[in-house]
């Protein structure tokens, strides 16, 4: 496993593709307090406050959130296409229940006092900078509210800097 550090302005992908198609993980945590990972398909990649910056969404009711709300950085491990299966799993059961990432048989990387995974084809280190909930009286289409939030389990938002860009030069 050899990953490469590369500057922000170098990233050359489709973050529409990324986030929609290829379904990163979200990770947080260390070896020392523990750490989980769970399946994302929302996010943005950008700029905010004159800074490169990755943006990720997740619900209150997620094992995951638990840990990026008590540590400071976060990590989006983008995997190559034949883990799809691997990442449904990761997606739909709780690391609160059983050890699904050994169970999945992905390999931690543990790495500036958080975790990505060694099979990452791509990975992006960010230091949180801000976070909200999303509110309720903020939606202009209601259908999508009432869609997407039966239950009123409105995700918070997690803006991150990206602190490092990792790309895994073993293929």
């Amino acid at each position: 496993m050899t990953f490469k550090k590369i500057d922000p302005k170098d990233l050359q992908l489709n973050p529409l593709t990324t986030f929609l198609e290829e379904w990163p993980l979200l990770t947080a945590g260390d070896a020392c307090e523990g750490y989980n990972t769970m399946t994302i398909s929302w996010g943005h990649l950008g700029g905010v406050w004159n800074k490169p910056t990755l943006t990720v969404y997740v619900r209150p009711q997620r094992y995951t959130k638990e840990f990026v709300d008590h540590h400071e950085l976060f990590t989006v491990s983008v995997l190559p296409s034949a883990y799809k299966k691997t990442l449904h799993y990761l997606g739909t059961v709780s690391g609160q229940d059983e050890d699904k990432i050994e169970k999945a048989g992905l390999v931690p990387v543990f790495d500036q006092q958080t975790t990505y995974f060694k099979e990452a084809k791509l990975v992006f280190i960010c230091r949180k900078v801000y976070q909200a909930p999303i509110q309720e009286n903020g939606f202009l289409n209601l259908d999508v509210k009432d869609k997407m939030y039966p239950e009123k389990d409105f995700h918070t938002m997690y803006i991150g800097e990206i602190v490092d860009i990792l790309v895994n030069t073993d293929g």
